[in-house]
């Protein structure tokens, strides 16, 4: 019998002791930062390489909406530059003739100065040559200004291509699916070959690495907290096992989350809870989201 009552006492210490060790300034549940991959093309879905469960880096490839006719337009508009390119008049060679000309008739005008100078010519002669000196130089500025116009049309119109296939160059890296972060794949959306739209959703990824501990306190605790406090947090493994992790508090709501209709007491003012956000590593892949967590501040 005594043995009896001392083993009861003993059974009853030890569940004391393990309620006291469970005891926490509060608990809640972890979340996660979670984000909806869409897509940001149109057309068939020819490749989406992941399943849920799948860990995926930042920045990883991980499919590709299908891209053939923007890439045909792509060649399209690179052959017309090329065309383009052939029509561009070679504005040096265009006018090589006239400048010819303009030099045989300077050359002569000196002929006709040094003629003069010994009375071996005449005025007239002397005015013919200017004349037609004048006439081939506004010929060849005329000629150059053409051919400088025609020359800045195809520029624009290279130019107006090039920004085509600017557009077309980032269509084409739209096409291809991208993970924005790193985390767990939660839920997949769509399969391959499906047709997909712009903004249409793929699939949902968690950073589980980076959590977030979502806890409520009352009133009366608000003075024990403050953003960037560093605290800790624990998980239950098991019945009588518990796992502490270094927390962060990075958020503190400025509303109650609940408030009674009349606050007359000290005990009814301990009914206005606060949520507060507590950053967690998750360094060994333990903590799960949703998951319940108690933190001690």
């Amino acid at each position: 019998m005594k043995n009896s009552i001392l083993l009861a006492g003993l059974f009853s210490t030890i569940i004391s002791c393990n309620r006291n060790t469970f005891e926490h300034d509060a608990s809640g549940t972890f979340e996660a930062t979670e984000i909806i991959v869409s897509s940001e093309a149109s057309g068939k879905l020819e490749s989406l390489q992941l399943v849920e469960g799948d860990v995926l880096k930042k920045n990883q490839y991980v499919g590709y909406v299908d891209s053939t006719q923007l890439f045909l337009k792509k060649m399209q508009l690179m052959a017309a530059n090329k065309a383009i390119q052939v029509k561009r008049p070679d504005i040096p060679v265009q006018v090589s003739s006239l400048q010819e000309q303009l030099s045989k008739a300077e050359f002569e005008k000196e002929r006709i100065l040094k003629l003069l100078a010994d009375n071996a010519a005449t005025q007239k002669q002397l005015d013919d040559a200017n004349s037609q000196i004048a006439v081939l130089k506004k010929s060849i500025d005329a000629q150059v200004n053409t051919l400088s116009t025609s020359v800045k049309g195809l520029d624009e119109e290279t130019n107006t291509n090039k920004v085509q296939i600017s557009q077309i160059e980032d269509q084409l890296q739209k096409s291809k699916i991208i993970n924005p972060i790193e985390g767990t794949v939660l839920n997949k959306y769509i399969e391959e070959k499906e047709i997909v739209t712009q903004g249409k959703p793929l699939y949902k990824i968690a950073d589980t690495k980076n959590l977030f501990l979502r806890a409520y306190i009352v009133a009366g605790q608000l003075e024990k907290v403050k953003i960037g406090q560093k605290v800790t947090v624990y998980i239950t493994l098991s019945e009588n096992k518990q796992k502490s992790y270094p927390g962060t508090i990075s958020w503190i709501s400025d509303k109650a989350e609940f408030t009674p209709k009349t606050i007359q007491t000290q005990d009814e003012r301990q009914n206005l809870v606060y949520a507060v956000k507590i950053a967690v590593k998750n360094t060994d892949g333990l903590i799960k989201i949703g998951m319940y967590g108690d933190v001690n501040f």
